[in-house]
């Protein structure tokens, strides 16, 4: 199963692992990472996520197919889908928009003060 791991994560711990990376040519899993839960939450509202749900796995669709997947018009979903791929979350070639993978892990810590 093809996953990435959603996180929260400072900037500098990302590239730790990137540098770490690259010196032991050992490709790493699959993440994207937020710099703060705000963002996190702000980024995959609900209505967000659900669209993720119903790309996952399901290789390039067009906007109305996933507008008819989630139920909802395509206005509000092209607005969904832009705020998506600026994140960085999906990708956008000929055949249409592609979130490439098959499940998601969400991992983060939620610490006092």
């Amino acid at each position: 199963m093809n996953t990435v791991t959603i996180e929260v994560r400072t900037l500098a711990e990302t590239l730790d692992d990137v540098v770490e990376a690259m010196e032991t040519l050992t490709p790493s899993e699959p993440r994207i990472s937020f710099e703060t839960p705000e963002l996190l939450w702000n980024v995959l509202t609900a209505k967000r996520w659900e669209i993720l749900k119903a790309m996952a796995g399901s290789g390039p669709l067009a906007l109305r197919e996933i507008a008819r997947r989630v139920g909802r018009d395509v206005k509000s979903v092209h607005t969904d889908i832009h705020a998506l791929l600026n994140a960085g979350l999906i990708n956008r070639s000929a055949e249409g928009f592609r979130f490439p993978y098959d499940a998601v892990h969400v991992d983060f810590l939620l610490k006092a003060g």
